[in-house]
């Protein structure tokens, strides 16, 4: 899962966020339009993404007992919580994610979270800091591609929906988080 600020650009049939990821190292002369764009959410002590659709209608019982629906739309609910999560993916921060999906930083700095994605202080600061909607892509199997490739299946403009946290427990290097987030789509 991945959270951002922008749609992003179609690449190759594909979207991806424009912009650098929260914390990332970017150019001299770089616009702040392009600056903490987009975070890459850990799966490190991830729940399972509950995606739930709410069927917006308005139904009523006619005359002869029949029932008459009005269908509007339906909209996603998605929640997912994590347990004992690193407040930091390394050492110093954000993981510097390439287009390849990989970390600049992997193995070069002491790693917290297993796949260097957002920990519990980068999930709280994007909560503070986004007030409106914003962009949830999600990556999973949905249809005949290469399982290997991970393209974002789906793309929702959402709100936060609720949101809460426990400091769990305190480290010398990092503290543990539980967080819980529910968001609906706009």
């Amino acid at each position: 899962m991945l959270w951002s600020k922008n749609l992003g650009t179609l690449t190759n049939g594909f979207y991806i966020p424009s912009g650098y990821e929260v914390g990332a190292e970017y150019p001299s002369g770089t616009l702040d339009s392009d600056i903490d764009q987009f975070l890459i959410l850990s799966d490190h002590n991830r729940s399972t993404i509950n995606i739930v659709p709410e069927r917006i209608q308005q139904r009523t019982r006619t005359i002869n007992g029949g029932m008459r629906s009005y269908y509007i739309a339906d909209k996603l609910n998605i929640s997912t919580s994590w347990e004992m999560l690193p407040s930091r993916s390394y050492k110093d921060g954000s993981g510097n994610f390439q287009e390849d999906g990989k970390s600049l930083k992997h193995k070069t700095q002491e790693e917290y979270t297993a796949d260097a994605g957002a920990g519990g202080l980068d999930i709280l600061n994007w909560y503070k800091t986004n007030t409106g909607p914003f962009w949830v892509y999600l990556a999973y199997d949905a249809g005949p591609t290469d399982i290997n490739e991970y393209k974002y299946s789906e793309i929702i403009k959402m709100y936060f929906k609720s949101f809460s946290y426990d400091v769990v427990k305190r480290n010398s290097t990092s503290d543990y988080w539980n967080i819980s987030v529910t968001l609906e789509e706009a």
